[in-house]
């Protein structure tokens, strides 16, 4: 069952843009985000990829590791390793991009079928102890995504959960729930699924305590406290 607490690592057939070990990125006490798209996800290409420039490029890498993701589970003759190493140079991507290896359970790419996920563009948000503590599906806004990267990086590399769940507490409070959003669609989808989908299940943690989450849209996927999420009306992109 998959954790979240102790999340699998990326598996990379490929690197773009890093001339570090074939493992690509050093995230090692930083938080890191992991932004999965697909070069051909319109929502990707107008939302997703730019967003993670704009993070790369506001936050000290030495801070925050923002890695690009490409996970490929269609169109592949046209989404292939040599046709995106164009598209990154085209597109002036300068953040550190892996090819997710194709290797995984029912013709999906590997790590996005061992994060079960559902879609792109995908965030993955992980703490500085390499923990997932937010998972969206969809289009996030960027005042929301900066200022969860922000609380994070406050966050000591060892600190307890209960200091954790205090910051999600207080994240809370700050930040206005998606799902209080009103949320037009207009069609822009791609893949063949709509614009919803259901997926439970539960997480164990260290402390003997379960939780469940239900996946929706957008949401998050943290450690501490589960909330479901949206995107805006051109957000939703491609689902598997």
């Amino acid at each position: 069952m998959f954790n979240p607490e102790s999340p699998p690592a990326l598996s990379a057939s490929r690197w773009f843009n890093t001339d570090g070990p074939k493992r690509g990125v050093d995230t090692k006490g930083k938080v890191a985000l992991v932004a999965v798209f697909q070069m051909h996800c319109p929502a990707c290409i107008k939302h997703g990829l730019p967003q993670a420039q704009r993070i790369a490029a506001g936050f000290n890498n030495d801070q925050v590791a923002v890695i690009g993701l490409h996970s490929v589970f269609e169109d592949h003759d046209q989404q292939t390793p040599e046709k995106l190493e164009t598209f990154v140079t085209e597109r002036g991507l300068s953040f550190a991009i892996a090819v997710d290896d194709p290797s995984g359970v029912d013709n999906l790419p590997k790590t996005f079928a061992s994060y079960e996920l559902q879609g792109t563009p995908t965030v993955l948000l992980f703490d500085r102890q390499g923990r997932l503590r937010r998972h969206y599906l969809g289009a996030v806004d960027d005042v929301r995504l900066s200022a969860e990267i922000m609380a994070l990086t406050m966050e000591p590399v060892d600190a307890p959960r209960e200091v954790s769940l205090a910051l999600e507490r207080r994240l809370a409070i700050a930040l206005v729930d998606p799902d209080a959003r009103q949320h037009a669609h207009d069609g822009s989808c791609c893949g063949g699924h709509g614009h919803d989908h259901g997926h439970a299940h539960a997480h164990h943690h260290h402390d003997n305590d379960d939780h469940s989450h239900a996946q929706k849209h957008g949401h998050d996927h943290d450690t501490a406290a589960t909330k479901a999420g949206g995107c805006d009306d051109d957000g939703c992109g491609c689902k598997h």
